[in-house]
């Protein structure tokens, strides 16, 4: 026995080697769960007390915990086998990073590409084919507005002032395809319309989202044909929710197709609403609307139709009965509305 194991209380000289000092009379602690190279003691008090899990050895002293250092060197194995991005992939899974693989498909229950996924642009390049620019013939001339495709087939949702009273529906897509529709069903009560074009096939559909789930301050995006200029883009946010909008419930009375003229806390905008209104809960936003964005979507940055725009301030038309451009302050029928009035749209009741 040598002079340092006498010193240090060690009888088994032999458990180490003959001249040779000890290892330390603990491993250092092992991280648990937070920072790398910091320990943290169950119950919250910096660390675990030290070596708690290897095994005790002879005097008390415990082994060094070996198992960090045989991860640590199975992950150089996998990366000098798997090599190059392979490695590095293995070497970030070891560590606890989570690791995105690139060109993941989108997230389920959404148009969005992983690229452009919580953009403006990403979510104008995946709805835009799905926004139809609507134009209106019948008495009170012509009249321009927008629509929602929400079927392959061609069912299209837009508000029911866009098209009531019409003789003729012409509906072009963003790829200028041209189409005539029909109407299907009306709800002047709701202000909704579906419409469906004839003889199409393999249209993209707009995902229908889910409005309940909305917060104010929420960022959305509106896609639209303002004074027909199809496929327009603007954005904001959800600025109020639960707004009370009063419209004309048709077209033909108080000519809501040509000024596009509502009600809101007790005053008329764009015009004389007429005798025959109705009043729905919209969504507010100040995402910029102009008069053809009417009956287009209001949608989330998943890329899901949370509202169909219907209603627009612009004071210059209060006054003097012209239209003007938006000053921030837009209205949506929710989708969840929409959403519930479908069957019996279809239906035509």
């Amino acid at each position: 026995m040598t002079d340092y194991h006498r010193r240090h209380g060690d009888d088994d000289p032999q458990q180490y080697g003959s001249g040779s000092p000890p290892p330390p009379p603990y491993a250092p602690a092992r991280p648990v769960g937070g920072e790398p190279g910091v320990a943290v003691r169950p119950g919250g008090h910096g660390g675990e007390p030290p070596g708690a899990d290897a095994p005790a050895g002879p005097a008390g002293h415990r082994r060094r915990a070996r198992r960090p250092v045989a991860l640590v060197a199975a992950v150089a194995v996998a990366a000098a086998v798997l090599g190059g991005g392979a490695g590095a992939l293995a070497q970030r899974l070891a560590a606890g990073e989570r690791v995105t693989p690139t060109g993941a498909s989108p997230v389920t229950g959404t148009n969005v590409s992983a690229s452009g996924k919580s953009t403006v642009a990403g979510v104008a390049e995946a709805v835009s084919p799905s926004i139809v620019e609507i134009r209106a013939d019948g008495g009170e001339g012509q009249s321009t507005g927008s629509g929602v495709v929400i079927t392959a087939d061609g069912e299209i949702v837009t508000n029911n002032h866009v098209v009531s009273g019409a003789s003729r529906i012409q509906v072009r897509l963003s790829d200028g395809t041209a189409y005539t529709a029909d109407v299907l069903g009306t709800d002047p009560d709701k202000d909704l319309a579906l419409i469906k074009l004839r003889g199409a096939e393999g249209l993209k559909a707009a995902t229908l989202g889910d409005s309940d789930a909305l917060r104010v301050g929420d960022e959305v995006v509106a896609i639209g044909s303002p004074e027909g200029l199809t496929g327009t883009v603007t954005s904001g946010i959800v600025s109020a929710l639960d707004r009370d909008v009063t419209v004309p419930r048709d077209g033909e009375d108080g000519g809501s197709r040509q000024g596009w003229p509502f009600e809101f806390g007790g005053q008329q905008f764009n015009g004389d609403t007429g005798s025959s209104t109705t009043t729905y809960q919209a969504i507010q936003t100040d995402a910029s609307l102009n008069p053809g964005n009417s009956g287009g979507a209001l949608i989330d940055m998943n890329g899901e139709i949370i509202g169909i725009n219907s209603a627009m301030y612009s004071p210059a038309g209060a006054d003097s009965g012209s239209t003007a451009g938006s000053v921030g302050l837009g209205f949506a029928i929710p989708v969840d509305t929409v959403k519930a009035d479908l069957d019996r749209l279809r239906s035509g009741d």
